[in-house]
C-alpha cells in the first residue's frame, strides 16, 4: 500500500511516496513530474522492493527555492534524503530528467548498487535550443499570456488543434508552479550554458545499470539514450520499439519485468527487443 510522507531537511522539506518491501529502491521522476508518477510501475514492484518515490527539489510538494538550478542540486538534495532515511545498498531508477539525476547521483554518492536509466536527458544537445523555442513566450512573467491562452483556446478548439492549445495549456500551468523548468529553460538559451551535462563523465559511473530507450520518442532522442550506454562500462542497453517517452505508464509491466529480471537479464516481453548500442 502507497503512502505519502514529509521528510524536513536542512534547509528544504521533501514530500515522497513510499511503498512496498525489500532491498531499497529509489525512483526518480523526470519534467514536469512527480514522485505521483511512478504509481503504475512501484505497484508491480512493491512484492519485491521497498520503493521511495520522492518530488524533486523545485516540483511537486516538495520545496520550491529560487535558484539558478543545476543537476548538482537534484544530488545534493537526493544525498540529503538518502542520508535522512539511512539508506544503504539501494538501486536508483530513474526518467529523463530524473534520470540524468540518476546518473549524477551515481557519480558522487556511495552505497548505490545498481542504476536504471529510462529515456535518461542530460546528455549535451546543440539542437535543444531550437526543439524548445515556440516555449519562450510561455516563460513570460506577464499576465497577457494567460489571457492569451483562454482566449485562444476556443478558437483552436474549433479548428481541430484542442490537443495543441491543451498542451500549452499545462506547460504553461507547469512552468508557473515549477521553478526548475523555468530556469532549465531561461537559463540554458544558448548551447553553452549546458554546463552540468553528463557525456564527458559516464565512464566514471562504475555500477551495474541499464539504459532503457522508448524507439518512439519524441522527446529524448535515441542517440542520448545509447551515449548513455556506451559510456557505462558496466551497462546494458534496452530498445523498447512502440515506446514513447511516457513508457513508465505504458511500458510499465515491460520495465518491472527488466528490473526484476535476474543479472542475465533475461527478456521476457515479446514487446522488448535487446541492441548493442553503436559507437557514439
Amino acid at each position: 500500500m502507497m503512502s505519502t510522507q514529509v521528510l524536513h531537511l536542512n534547509p528544504y522539506q521533501v514530500h515522497y511516496r513510499e511503498w512496498g518491501r525489500g532491498q531499497p529502491l529509489l525512483l526518480l521522476h523526470g519534467f514536469f513530474g512527480s514522485g505521483q508518477n511512478w504509481e503504475a510501475l512501484a505497484g508491480l514492484l512493491g512484492d519485491q522492493f521497498h520503493c521511495f518515490a520522492p518530488d524533486l527539489l523545485g516540483f511537486g510538494q516538495s520545496s520550491k527555492p529560487s535558484l539558478k538550478y543545476t543537476v548538482w542540486h537534484q544530488v545534493d538534495f537526493i544525498r540529503a534524503f538518502v542520508q535522512a532515511l539511512g539508506l544503504s545498498h539501494y538501486s536508483v531508477v530513474g526518467h529523463s530528467y530524473g534520470g540524468w539525476t540518476a546518473a549524477a547521483c551515481a557519480l558522487h554518492m556511495k552505497d548505490i548498487a545498481h542504476l536504471t536509466l529510462i529515456a535518461p536527458a542530460g546528455i549535451r544537445d546543440d539542437e535543444f535550443v531550437g526543439r524548445y523555442r515556440y516555449m519562450r513566450p510561455l516563460l513570460w512573467q506577464s499576465p497577457w499570456v494567460d489571457w492569451g491562452l483562454r482566449a485562444i483556446a476556443p478558437v483552436g478548439r474549433w479548428l481541430g488543434q484542442a490537443a495543441t492549445v491543451e498542451m500549452l495549456l499545462k506547460v504553461r500551468t507547469a512552468l508557473t508552479e515549477q521553478p526548475v523548468a523555468r530556469s532549465f529553460l531561461c537559463d540554458r538559451l544558448r548551447p553553452e550554458d549546458a554546463i552540468d551535462t553528463l557525456e564527458k563523465d559516464l565512464h566514471h559511473i562504475q555500477v551495474p545499470a541499464l539504459v532503457i530507450a522508448g524507439g518512439e520518442d519524441k522527446v529524448i532522442p535515441l542517440w542520448h539514450c545509447q551515449t548513455f550506454a556506451a559510456g557505462i562500462a558496466k551497462a546494458k542497453y534496452h530498445l523498447l520499439p512502440k515506446a514513447g517517452h511516457d513508457l513508465i505508464q505504458t511500458h510499465a509491466a515491460v520495465i518491472a519485468e527488466i528490473l526484476l529480471a535476474d543479472c542475465d537479464r533475461a527478456v521476457f516481453s515479446e514487446d522488448l527487443a535487446v541492441e548493442v548500442p553503436p559507437e557514439v
